[in-house]
């Protein structure tokens, strides 16, 4: 299964349209129960999906489905609509177009572009420009989207032209066949290569951003360092699993955040160039794969882009060291 968690990972709170509050003849039950009670004309399906993917707090707090009520919590839910059942409209967003053939789409995806439609962006986001492009792809779930970058977070992404290539391309990241790897700056001194293996899952309290909670599901990053600055580290990170914000938590759960990243990044340093840099400082620079019809390894690279290799230009102009 796509993980959907991200979905509305950057909703606000007010997103959550709908409340009620859990009759007391109903303690006990299980909280899917609870919802099916309350809201009959909803199905079972669809609201353990709401409730795994965080659209539903019980006092605040997601839950599991099987989670069991007291009677008397106060619920909210996101009744948005669902991003894979709404129609979107094509749109004529420029796209930097890497590669395609007749079974897929490779992208380079500028930072600021959200890559599907969510609480909040509607339109204007990668699969509105995907439709715009290919018209067919109307007739692929999600545009033919398996995989996805955070908004601010530039790079190369595939996109399934047909079902069958969508098939083929989730099985592959499924049985982490995919390779990703990403350039990355990060706070700090970090003084040499290493594995960060810790799950992640939905923040207990702060629904808008993820966490290692030992209730996630498995995540791996590896990373290695590639240039040592005053104040930073460039890195290589490489992607073994493929969790919402994955580099970004892992990162700042070791205490080095990414530079510029608002979220997880919040750290203080004396260079204000650092301190200035309005996004994240990550760029996913390769991607490689097994083509979902000649079944050839194939693989692409894109260079950082200007607002980074600027950055990077300016650290380079003071005290630096390779590496090793």
């Amino acid at each position: 299964m796509i993980d959907r968690a991200d979905y509305s990972a950057e909703a606000a709170e007010a997103d959550f349209d709908e409340e009620a509050i859990v009759p007391d003849v109903l303690a006990g039950k299980r909280l899917d129960q609870v919802l099916a009670q309350l809201y009959p004309d909803l199905s079972r399906n669809r609201l353990q999906g709401w409730i795994k993917s965080g659209r539903v707090l019980v006092d605040g707090q997601t839950v599991v489905p099987k989670h069991k009520v007291l009677g008397g919590e106060r619920l909210r839910l996101d009744m948005s609509p669902d991003p894979d059942q709404m129609p979107y409209e094509a749109e004529n967003i420029p796209l930097d177009v890497v590669f395609e053939d007749e079974a897929i789409i490779v992208i380079n995806k500028p930072a600021g572009l959200v890559v599907h439609p969510a609480s909040g962006n509607w339109s204007g986001t990668l699969l509105n420009g995907l439709l715009h492009h290919d018209p067919a792809l109307a007739g692929v779930p999600r545009a033919g989207i398996v995989h996805r970058l955070d908004k601010e977070t530039s790079g190369l992404m595939v996109v399934a032209r047909t079902l069958s290539a969508q098939t083929h391309l989730v099985r592959q990241l499924q049985a982490r066949t995919v390779s990703r790897e990403y350039a990355a700056l990060a706070h700090g001194d970090v003084v040499t290569d290493g594995v960060v293996d810790a799950p992640i899952g939905r923040h207990p309290s702060q629904r808008t951003k993820m966490a290692v909670i030992p209730s996630g599901r498995e995540a791996v990053t590896h990373y290695f360092v590639d240039r040592h600055y005053v104040e930073c580290t460039l890195l290589t990170c490489r992607l073994e699993t493929g969790r919402t914000h994955q580099i970004r938590v892992h990162m700042a759960h070791l205490g080095h955040p990414l530079i510029g990243d608002q979220v997880y990044g919040k750290r203080r340093c004396s260079n204000e160039v650092l301190m200035n840099f309005p996004r994240q400082a990550l760029h996913a620079r390769r991607l490689g794969l097994n083509h979902p019809l000649s079944e050839q390894s194939m693989s692409w690279s894109a260079d950082v882009p200007e607002d980074f290799a600027q950055l990077l230009r300016l650290l380079d102009s003071g005290n630096t060291f390779n590496a090793g």
